[in-house]
């Protein structure tokens, strides 16, 4: 049994505001059905991350500002399926920098899935999988001096709440050398009309995806949540430009995990928030990156200008 995992449902079914962490989204079925929600219509954060590195990755290695001659680490923290990733990695086959690729995630799954494809598409890539939490593997390869250009993608950032997300980035610039640079894909705050169906879609993906995490729950932890008796529901306020994921009880009643006789009580209509999504804008990223040695020096918006790709250095 995964020790940590037990420790941190347990924690987040006792606070009075019930959570679930969404790092548990992703075992096998929740890394397939996180693949069919990149692809559905009201899911707009992919395809407009994709369009900026499918039609400029050109643009934003000149902003990178990187030389041929050197050799360069690419590192991506939450690789996922690496879609977006291979557009920028074929341009910089296709111009001859020397580069190696590294990508990060907690889903062994996904690296394994990732790995295959890529052997598959680009015989003459370097790529080196690392398998865990971002900054411990960080720290592993500090000491390789190649410089450092750091993707992390897909908005993950707003799956932070704001002072983990300033955290995060403290502790990111703290583990880079100077002039090495990050490319940080985040979502652009708009309209609640955009934003709710990417977490609400018709086909119910995403509702599946976020019920999952109580198949999980009961499949490794040995716990007996009905799973009919829970509902999703997505909320997104415009002014914080703040999305959350909640799972709510349909109606009043006990979860016990057999292991342990352990129980919780959900009354009818309680919530478990098992995900955020903060949207960005300018500002509220520059109020972060003040606490930090990193400096936004261009950025990249997709045609629509719903999502930014920002490039950042380490000075």
């Amino acid at each position: 049994m995964n020790t940590k995992f037990k420790t941190d449902v347990f924690e987040g079914l006792s606070k009075s505001l019930k959570t679930l962490s969404s790092k548990y989204f992703y075992d096998e079925i929740g890394d397939k059905l996180f693949v069919k929600i990149m692809s559905l219509p009201e899911y707009y954060l992919t395809r407009a991350e994709y369009e900026i590195f499918d039609t400029k990755s050109e643009d934003i290695i000149e902003k990178l500002k990187l030389n041929t001659l050197d050799t360069i680490d690419i590192i991506e923290l939450g690789a996922g399926d690496g879609k977006k990733t291979k557009a920028f990695l074929k341009v910089l086959l296709a111009e001859n920098y020397k580069f190696r690729y590294v990508p990060i995630d907690i889903s062994q799954h996904a690296l394994n899935a990732l790995g295959a494809s890529l052997k598959t598409e680009f015989s003459d890539l370097e790529i080196e999988i690392k398998q865990g939490e971002y900054f411990g593997v960080l720290e592993d390869i500090k000491t390789n001096k190649a410089q450092k250009v750091i993707m992390f993608l897909g908005s993950n950032l707003g799956n932070l709440d704001d002072e983990a997300a300033q955290d995060f980035l403290v502790k990111l610039s703290n583990a880079l050398r100077v002039g090495d640079k990050i490319i940080l894909g985040l979502d652009l705050m708009k309209p609640k009309e955009i934003v709710l169906p990417a977490y609400n879609d018709s086909q119910g993906v995403t509702k599946a995806f976020n019920l999952n995490l109580l198949h999980r729950i009961n499949r490794e932890l040995h716990a007996d949540f009905d799973i009919s008796n829970f509902g999703h529901a997505p909320e997104y306020d415009e002014k914080t430009g703040i999305a959350r994921s909640f799972l709510v009880s349909k109606k009043e009643q006990k979860v016990c995990f057999n292991g342990d006789h352990t129980c919780f009580t959900f009354l009818k209509d309680e919530k478990i928030q098992t995900e955020t999504s903060r949207k960005y804008n300018d500002a509220i990223l520059q109020s972060f990156l003040q606490h930090t040695n990193l400096v936004q020096t261009s950025k990249i918006s997709d045609s629509n200008n719903y999502f930014n790709s920002y490039i950042l250095e380490r000075v």
